[in-house]
């Protein structure tokens, strides 16, 4: 289990993500995106789990998926 960041295409699609982490048990806030990471709508969502988290509840709106690495910075996992 590790730290996330989810990027979207839209506001929307970062909210419905963050209620669904919440929802199955994963901690998730809302941010603004990460200067070295780009989206599309400026919002991403910081969550605890795994990329399969993500991944099993991909939507249209999912843009990008990124671990936190220990050192600050982020490994593009997944993207659209």
């Amino acid at each position: 289990m590790g730290d996330y960041i989810a990027t979207f295409f839209s506001h929307f699609g970062a909210m419905a993500f963050k209620k669904k982490c919440e929802k199955e048990g994963y901690p998730a806030v809302i941010m603004p995106v990460p200067r070295n990471l780009s989206s599309s709508c400026g919002t991403c969502v910081k969550f605890a789990g795994s990329p399969e988290t993500a991944e099993n509840w991909h939507s249209d709106e999912l843009e990008q998926l990124a671990e936190i690495l220990e050192n600050g910075r982020f490994q593009v996992i997944w993207h659209s």
